[in-house]
């Protein structure tokens, strides 16, 4: 994998960042993809979550999730602060719609790594009021047997738990046909070099480079 960083810089004037929704369910390795591409990527950040389930073994706060109390969560909840959550497992996470807005209007990029309701309630939010669309990305693990075998071989989830992520990953990967691209994560770094293909052909969109091109090109296109 070449492993020479994306050079780009962050989008300046009115050129907002690019949302990225990346969805899986659990085995499909969407954590650890969604990390590599913020380390290849100087101007792509991973979104942090709010979460009310207890911190796991090695995870840290504000690097992780944002490790909140009940109280705390539902008080975001009530002043609207959420730009999508859900509860799942009986936790429930969510995204700060501040901290979003704050990264995008800077004109960086966010990958947000959240699960199929939550970027259910993304999408029409977005729709519903007229904001920028954001990229949905679905990544899959090469079949339910590996998917199985890799929420066993974890062994961080009880027997209950387990079950209960396979139950839902049926579900979840019915949704994969309702994004805009698919990733088959049979390889890691195969699916990283989709992951890699898709951010920057979604950076080299006719309407996201026209203002850079008007500057260069003023006098050729006559604007």
């Amino acid at each position: 994998m070449n492993k020479t960083k994306d050079s780009r810089q962050p989008a300046t004037g009115n050129s907002k960042g690019i949302l990225f929704i990346v969805s899986a369910p659990s085995g499909a390795g969407k954590t650890t993809l969604c990390r590599m591409a913020v380390d290849y990527f100087s101007d792509l950040r991973h979104s942090i979550s709010y979460t009310t389930r207890p911190s796991r073994e090695g995870e840290k706060n504000s690097i992780d999730y944002h490790f909140v109390s009940q109280q705390f969560f539902q008080k975001m909840l009530n002043n609207a602060e959420f730009l999508e959550w859900a509860e799942v497992h009986g936790n429930r996470y969510g995204t700060s719609r501040n901290d979003i807005n704050a990264l995008l209007e800077k004109g960086l990029d966010i990958i947000l790594d959240i699960d199929v309701q939550g970027a259910r309630q993304v999408k029409q939010r977005l729709l519903a009021n007229s904001e920028q669309p954001a990229v949905f990305i679905f990544i899959l693990p090469p079949s339910l047997k590996v998917c199985e075998e890799r929420i066993k071989t974890r062994g961080k989830d009880s027997p209950e738990v387990i079950a209960g992520r396979l139950e839902n990953a049926r579900t979840e990967i019915r949704e994969s046909i309702k994004y805009d691209f698919i990733i088959i994560n049979d390889n890691l770094e195969d699916a990283f070099e989709r992951l890699k293909s898709i951010i920057l052909a979604e950076r080299s969109r006719r309407e996201r480079m026209m203002g850079e091109v008007k500057r260069i090109y003023s006098e050729v296109l006559d604007l």
